[in-house]
This record gives C-alpha cells, sequence and structure tokens, in this order.
C-alpha cells in the first residue's frame, strides 16, 4: 500500500460524469454504411452501437452538460471553482474558439479563469497531469474542472477503408472535478509518451494553411479524417502502439508506489476487441478488471471517464482500488493515470 509523506499534497477526484447523447448508430447500420458485415463489425471491431451527434449535440455544449451533471453529483458550488480545463476536441462550435471560456460562462464558474487543452484522444490524461501540477506549484488553485465534448464521428467517411480503424468514433461529453486536500479518490502519477514520427499518418487533409478548404477539396473528400501512409503506419504502429501502452501503464503504477499485480481496474479507450483483450491478458487481468465500450463505440479522450464511471454504476470500482486511466492518441499519443479509489 502506497502511504503519502506528510508533507505531501494531496490531489482528489469529488466527482465525474459523462453526457451521452441519445442518438445512436448500430451495427446493422453500420455495416450498410461500410459494407462490412454486422458480424465483423460486433466481434472484430467491437461496436454494437454507438452514441452520435443529435442536432443539439455540438461539442462545448456536451461538455457543458456533463460538467453540471459532475458539479451537481459532487455538491459543488460554480463559484468555488478555480480552474477550467477544456479537454474537449478542437472540431467544435467556431473554427477559431477558446471553448473552455464559453463553458465557465454558462456553468457560472465566475470566480475562475479558463483554457483549452488538446492531445487528441489523450487529452484527459495529459489534462489530470496538467491539473496536478498546477494545483502543486500555484496556491490560489484548489478546484480544478476537466470539461469538454467530442464529436470526431463527423469526420469519418464510411466508404474509405483506410479508415476502417476509425469507424468506431461516436459523440459525447465528460468531466471531472478535482481538488486539493480532497482526501478521497487519489489522482497519483501519470506517464505519457509521444511519438513524433506518427504526427501526419492521420490528418484532415483540406481547411488548415496547406490546403485551405475549397468545392473541390470537399468533393474529393479531402475534407475528412484520412491515414496518408496506411501500409507505413499499420507496420510502424504494430510495433510500438501495444507495447507502449503497456509501458505507461506499467510506469504509471510503479511511480505510484504500486506493481502491476496492485491493479484492480483500467478504464481504457474503446478499440477492436482483441487488443483489448491482449492488454488485459498481459497485465494478468480478466474483463472483471475493465469494461468494453462495445455500445458506445470511440468518445476520444471520454473513454477514460466514461469507463470509471461505468465501473463506478456496475460494482466494478471498489473501496481502495487501484484504478488506471490509459489512453492512445493520434499523433502519436500514449498516457496512463493511477488513481487510488476511496
Amino acid at each position: 500500500m502506497r502511504l503519502l509523506r506528510e508533507d505531501e499534497q494531496t490531489i482528489g477526484i469529488v466527482s465525474l460524469a459523462t453526457y451521452i447523447p441519445t442518438t445512436y448508430m448500430d451495427s446493422e447500420e453500420l455495416a450498410k454504411e461500410t459494407n462490412i458485415p454486422k458480424e465483423v463489425i460486433e466481434e472484430k471491431l467491437g461496436i454494437l452501437k454507438k452514441p452520435i451527434p443529435g442536432p443539439e449535440d455540438h461539442t462545448c455544449e456536451m461538455g457543458i452538460k456533463a460538467a453540471k451533471k459532475a458539479l451537481k453529483k459532487g455538491n459543488v458550488n460554480p463559484k468555488s471553482i478555480d480552474l477550467i480545463i477544456y479537454i474537449g476536441e478542437e472540431h467544435k462550435e467556431y473554427p477559431l474558439w477558446t471553448s473552455g471560456i464559453k463553458l465557465q460562462e454558462e456553468i457560472g464558474a465566475t470566480n475562475a479563469w479558463a483554457f483549452d487543452v488538446a492531445q487528441r484522444c489523450g487529452t484527459t490524461i495529459m489534462a489530470l497531469e496538467v491539473a496536478k501540477s498546477m494545483m502543486k506549484g500555484n496556491q490560489s488553485i484548489n478546484t480544478v474542472l476537466l470539461a469538454g465534448g467530442y464529436r470526431n464521428c463527423d469526420f469519418i467517411d464510411y466508404k474509405n477503408p483506410r479508415t476502417r480503424f476509425m469507424y468506431n468514433l461516436a459523440a459525447g461529453g465528460g468531466a471531472i472535478v478535482l481538488q486539493k486536500g480532497h482526501s478521497q479518490n487519489l489522482l497519483l502519477e501519470s506517464d505519457i509518451m509521444t511519438d513524433g514520427s506518427f504526427s501526419e499518418d492521420v490528418v484532415v487533409v483540406a481547411g488548415g494553411t496547406k490546403m485551405p478548404i475549397s468545392k473541390e477539396a470537399i468533393d474529393n473528400r479531402l475534407n475528412m479524417l484520412d491515414v496518408t501512409d496506411p501500409i507505413g503506419m499499420k507496420a510502424r504502429l504494430e510495433e510500438k502502439s501495444m507495447g507502449n501502452f503497456l509501458k505507461v501503464i506499467r510506469n504509471s503504477v510503479e511511480k505510484s508506489g504500486f506493481t502491476e499485480k496492485d491493479i484492480n481496474y483500467v478504464g481504457m479507450l474503446h478499440m477492436k476487441r482483441s487488443a483489448h483483450d491482449y492488454v488485459l491478458s498481459q497485465l494478468n487481468l480478466t474483463e472483471d478488471n475493465s469494461i468494453y465500450l462495445n455500445e458506445y463505440g470511440h468518445i476520444g479522450q471520454i473513454d477514460q471517464i466514461l469507463s470509471l464511471e461505468l465501473a463506478l454504476e456496475q460494482g466494478k470500482v471498489r473501496e481502495g482500488d487501484v484504478v488506471v486511466l490509459v489512453s492512445a492518441g493520434i499523433g502519436y499519443a500514449w498516457g496512463a493515470s493511477t488513481i487510488r479509489w476511496g
């Protein structure tokens, strides 16, 4: 068991919540869109259904809804929040916009200041580390809200087989409230890795300064996510991805004073079933120690919040459990954070 030093500041999770749209795409519809057999969609890609945005499910707006739920669950007064870190996607209501400031206004956090961060699907883990460091380094930051939304499913062309591994992209929002001196649900150590050799492998080609948006670009579907070097990326990623995934988990746990044998629950992103099972097997864990998000798909950086929320509802995380949240983001980035629950 990890013991805290007397001089060590504790950072605890007060509450967390998600917002999930009520509109869904199921495996049958996805099979029709992609011309992939329904059985492959369900068994190999691991998607029974996934939430997609309704007319009012805008990116920041979903983060606002999740934030309000988290504040209510934790009985947190918005005016007590010192800092808001927006953890949603860059794809949002407006192309150039600081979403965190809008979220601050909508929840009534009049005493806070806000900024946005981004690391694709690794954003939540990265933001937990940023928040913890800022709270320990700044006496005036005691309560921090992490919140944001995700709907990068808008960029998926289901007729493009190069993006098949992203057919699981979905929509939703998530929020976490952290507090300095909170003695429960302790946020311990994180570990993050990035590899820039993948930085331009998965991009939306048109819409930036290299290729401004145009009718021709839209006609050629260049405004959608694409893989620029599918064969090369697959070979390089297979060599590194699972190893780095396990490395950040083990490093995070070790830095937190535990070993992988102490892990009780792993909250990980949605990925193909075989990869999910592989990670658990390498940690000598079973499905009892995680939740496979086959009814949600991949809601980007919201997956870890959703997984932990579901685990608490289902009784998979109990008092004293060692929880590891783990992510992987296009770019490529891998990250893990260890939490001592209860």
